[in-house]
């Protein structure tokens, strides 16, 4: 396993999901990891999901690593500058950035209704901007704040969770559109941090079981899904890789990734790649 008990991260939107499994395979590395979210308390979340940031950091710390959970409202680039100074003062820098935080889902009751939306025209509005706002924006800003600090150590990574919807006609208009953008900004600031050596990647992970899949698991055949710490686990070795630097500006698949690297899921299993 990489060890990375040197290493300073931030996962954002860590509450629950791939955000939290990203964080958990990070700590199991041995990482600190700072770990944003909104939700602080368990049952008052935006969305009727179970998960806080503090039962992220629990688990970070169960499996080794240390955790430092901080309330963060990605939309508000005061609260991001905050964060990024509370990095700098309390660790002296940063090593790892994961932009996975997203938004767009959040006034669903029951964290199933958006499997079965048909037709951009029948959707809200509101999704574009909140993916661009909460998710593309919010990874932009991240990745601005975090470029300084990367620097100073003379290396790094940056990590944006896309998805293959962005490669996918049928994932939703505003979705495939807006990962698309997130895969873009990982190439061009790859380009620009190659001279320091930060490397920028994007990263899709295959169906992952998170809350919400689960809950809508009716939808899904899950025999070939990942659990939310196999990312997590991917990123970590991703992280310690000495060619990372030739991965950097790549669409990166964390099934495929795991096969380079040796890199088993929690259950033993080994998830594979999906098609396309």
């Amino acid at each position: 396993m990489t060890d990375l008990k040197s290493k300073i991260a931030l996962v954002t939107g860590a509450s629950r999901g791939v955000g939290k499994g990203i964080a958990a395979g990070l700590g199991e590395a041995g990482a600190t990891v700072y770990l944003t979210g909104r939700t602080v308390e368990e049952g008052k979340a935006a969305v009727s999901l179970s998960g806080d940031i503090h039962q992220t950091a629990a688990e970070v710390r169960r499996l080794g690593g240390l955790p430092i959970p901080v309330r963060c409202d990605h939309s508000q680039d005061s609260e991001v500058k905050a964060l990024f100074d509370r990095i700098q003062v309390e660790s002296g820098g940063l090593d790892i950035l994961v932009n996975n935080v997203w938004g767009g889902y959040e006034y669903y009751n029951d964290g199933t209704e958006f499997w079965k939306e048909k037709g951009f025209w029948t959707v809200p509005i509101s999704r574009w901007g909140a993916s661009f706002q909460a998710g593309v924006r919010a990874h932009y800003v991240a990745s601005v704040l975090a470029a300084p600090l990367l620097i100073a150590r003379g290396s790094g990574l940056i990590v944006n969770i896309s998805s293959r919807g962005a490669r996918q006609v049928d994932a939703g208009v505003s979705y495939s559109v807006a990962k698309a953008a997130d895969d873009r900004m990982a190439a061009c600031m790859a380009h620009e941090l190659r001279p320091y050596h930060v490397a920028a990647v994007s990263l899709y992970p295959g169906l992952v079981r998170t809350e919400a899949v689960l809950k809508a698991g009716a939808y899904f055949d899950l025999s070939n899904s990942e659990s939310p710490q196999f990312i997590g686990r991917v990123i970590a070795a991703l992280a310690g890789d000495p060619a990372l630097m030739e991965k950097s500006g790549q669409v990166l698949v964390a099934a495929e990734l795991a096969l380079e690297y040796g890199v088993g899921d929690i259950d033993g299993r080994q998830p594979r790649p999906l098609p396309g």
